[in-house]
């Protein structure tokens, strides 16, 4: 950073610069770690002469337990694209309204919990449901380690309830997707034709900015050769909405890419597939009785609405190591 001319190239600086800021914090969390346990070594022979030490004590092993944790996670992001940020859809999958339902509520907890992690979520477009909930949307969310986290929530999500749409009030099950893919903001080994385009334009609907409704201001780019399909509605212009539709395609088609290869390695293993949007990956129960698990991992938790507001940390830090276990990465 120092060097003549570094700053002549401003992507390229504030790229280096945005690494060494994260390098920064990662070290300084360090050696505070290491200074901390030094004084805890001192602190462990106070309490055994003084008791009133002791409560202290307990707090200082309490919080290097919780750092220690957090820097073990850390460690498991290997991935060429686990530092990064992260495009991540929900959609509703079968069920109806149901399912649109609980695609919004699945949309809200993967959102909280972006938010508790100290990372950014936007959201870039929102497909509302026939009756209620959504049939898609997506975000995109920046900070460290953002598609690295993201990742361990990729696959089907099945929730059990008491249906609010039942007049009778039966119990139903429903299914809602999230797909997550690395936000790669110079794809160079992304090439688009764009021949292979189709762009339409439509007039956004919901919640947003003051030409909501009045102007064909949003996005939808359907990539012909792949048949994927990425929608932004949330910028302020058109221009900029297409801007952050072809970072999201791009997106996509390297998550593509990436599975496949992974996909032909473990073909050549012998190794079971990833069936994508087949794999339920975890169940949300609040009838008759309620409970989140976690099926790749057996994690499991009781309280199923701290899980729905977004408390996701023991189920994430869990897949990721069962995946570091696999030697598997996202």
């Amino acid at each position: 950073m120092q060097s003549p001319g570094f700053w002549d190239d401003q992507e390229r600086a504030a790229a280096v610069s945005a690494e060494h800021a994260s390098t920064a914090r990662r070290l300084d969390a360090f050696r505070s770690l290491e200074r901390d346990i030094d004084d805890l070594e001192a602190l462990e022979e106070m309490a055994a002469e003084d008791e009133s030490i002791v409560a202290e004590l307990d707090e200082q092993r309490s919080s290097i337990a919780a750092r220690l944790a957090e820097l073990e996670e850390a460690r498991l992001f290997s991935g060429e694209y686990d530092a990064g940020d992260a495009v991540v859809t929900v959609s509703a999958g079968a069920g109806g309204t149901d399912s649109q339902d609980w695609a919004e509520m699945l949309l809200r907890m993967e959102m909280r919990w972006a938010e508790a992690r100290g990372l950014k979520p936007e959201l870039k477009e929102v497909s509302p449901g026939e009756e209620a909930g959504i049939k898609s949307a997506s975000f995109i969310t920046r900070g460290e380690n953002a598609y690295g986290l993201f990742s361990a929530e990729k696959g089907v999500h099945r929730l059990v309830r008491i249906s609010p749409y039942d007049a009778q009030s039966r119990r139903h099950t429903a299914f809602a997707g999230v797909e997550v893919a690395p936000l790669v903001e110079d794809a160079v080994d992304v090439e688009i034709d764009p021949e292979d385009l189709q762009i339409d334009t439509y007039r956004a609907s919901g919640a947003g900015g003051q030409h909501v409704n009045k102007t064909d201001s949003a996005v939808r780019i359907t990539h012909r050769p792949t048949g994927l399909v990425v929608q932004c509605q949330n910028e302020r212009s058109q221009s900029s909405n297409r801007d952050t539709a072809m970072k999201m395609l791009r997106a996509k088609l390297i998550e593509r890419e990436d599975r496949r290869r992974r996909e032909a390695l473990a073909k050549e293993r012998g190794e079971a597939q990833d069936v994508g949007w087949g794999s339920q990956i975890r169940s949300y129960v609040l009838h008759p009785y309620t409970m989140v698990k976690d099926h790749r991992t057996n994690v499991e938790a009781g309280n199923a609405q701290g899980v729905l507001d977004g408390d996701l940390d023991e189920f994430v830090r869990a897949e990721l190591l069962r995946r570091a276990g696999d030697g598997h990465t996202a």
